[in-house]
């Protein structure tokens, strides 16, 4: 069974850091590219970040940019999003998945029914 746990959420202050993880199981994550996905208490899902199966062409959201990084170990069939000068506008519920090609994060909205999705780990911004 194809399974993506998310970790490393948590509550942290404004201009803090925080750094997801995301292990696979049940399928080959190395064939994969692989995203980062939010859904903002009372908004919808938001592409946050991608990158493609050899660890190469990271997307960011703008939202985003210049203060995350992702990455992953295909050897340990993680994903990873490091995320620094966090804001309040960054809480939300954090999820991976898989995608079917990257231009799926620049074709539209996420959509859930597509791909593998992990049960997501809460990030909260606050004071």
């Amino acid at each position: 069974e194809e399974q993506l746990v998310e970790s490393g959420g948590g509550l942290v202050q404004p201009g803090g850091s925080l750094r997801l993880s995301c292990g696979a199981s049940g399928f080959t994550f190395r064939a994969y590219d692989m995203a980062w996905v939010r859904r903002a208490p009372g908004k919808g899902l938001e592409w946050v970040s991608a990158i493609s199966m050899d660890g190469g062409n990271p997307y960011y959201a703008d939202s985003v940019k210049g203060r995350s990084t992702i990455s992953r170990d295909n050897a340990k069939n993680t994903l990873y999003l490091q995320m620094n000068n966090l804001k309040t506008e960054d809480t939300a519920v954090y999820y991976c998945a898989t995608l079917r090609d990257l231009l799926q994060v620049v074709s539209g909205p996420p959509d859930a029914s597509r791909g593998f999705w992990g049960q997501g780990t809460q990030v909260t911004v606050s004071s």
